[in-house]
């Protein structure tokens, strides 16, 4: 009797990680921006309603939108000259620039759709305006090249996967920890391209894509001597960004 129903849930439990693998596997696409192949599960307009849908919250999260227009009419000019100017005037998405009144967070991020944020900690660390292009151009990388929703897709297949083994053979935690240390590689690998992309777009403005190394190095002193090591933090370390930046600028200057 225990056999009979070890078997049945064996049988449940691998049906539901194929159900996770052909789900998977169908709904890989290639960015047309980036070349890159992506498991993906939402559209274009999906992405634009959860970023519009989340700006509000996370605005509130960073004390609101710093209360000067100058500065956000600034920031605003350099992101929209930065889209005008490269790829991402061809995406469906709506670009937004927000100035966010954190004066301690040294931070700036992007929500899928094109809701991108930068406080005024890490504004105020930026010595001139090709400084806030890189940091800006990193971001609207991120929206381009749709890293939120593959996360997404990425963390419903391993939590689907995760059920199954649970169900199957116990094995939940096992699955979740190896998904959970592939979402983190990942990570890396998207701040990299972002980086990358990044680049590409200061070049396509006419910014100089050598202050994005100025960027890694403000970083870099703001995060300290005990920063964390790169194997266990979702973004890499500067020195190895800079030295990933330095090989976009000649790539894309040989291009030019």
């Amino acid at each position: 009797m225990r056999s009979s129903k070890f078997k049945i849930r064996l049988l449940i439990g691998l049906a539901i990680v194929l159900f996770a693998v052909i789900k998977r596997c169908s709904n890989t696409e290639i960015n047309p921006y980036t070349g890159r192949e992506q498991a993906i599960n939402m559209s274009s307009d999906q992405e634009i309603a959860i970023g519009l849908q989340s700006a509000p919250q996370l605005t509130e999260q960073y004390g609101g939108l710093y209360p000067n227009e100058e500065f956000q009419a600034f920031v605003d000019n350099v992101g929209n000259r930065l889209v005008k100017s490269s790829l991402a005037k061809q995406t469906p998405y709506n670009y937004e620039f927000h100035l966010l009144s954190d004066a301690n967070t040294i931070n700036a991020f992007a929500l899928p759709g094109g809701q991108i944020f930068i406080t005024y900690a890490l504004f105020t660390k930026l010595e001139n305006e090709d400084q806030l292009a890189g940091v800006l151009g990193h971001e609207i990388g991120h929206v381009l090249g749709r890293h939120s929703a593959e996360r997404i897709a990425e963390t419903e297949y391993w939590q689907t996967l995760s059920t199954g083994a649970a169900v199957g053979a116990d094995m939940g935690n096992v699955v979740s920890s190896y998904g959970y240390q592939t979402l983190l590689t990942n990570g890396r690998d998207d701040e990299l391209e972002s980086d990358d992309l990044g680049v590409k777009f200061m070049i396509d403005a006419n910014y100089d894509p050598e202050e994005m190394i100025d960027v890694m190095q403000i970083l870099k002193a703001a995060a300290g001597p005990n920063r964390v090591p790169e194997f266990q933090s979702t973004h890499p370390d500067p020195d190895n960004r800079i030295e990933k930046i330095k090989a976009a600028i000649a790539k894309y200057k040989k291009a030019s």
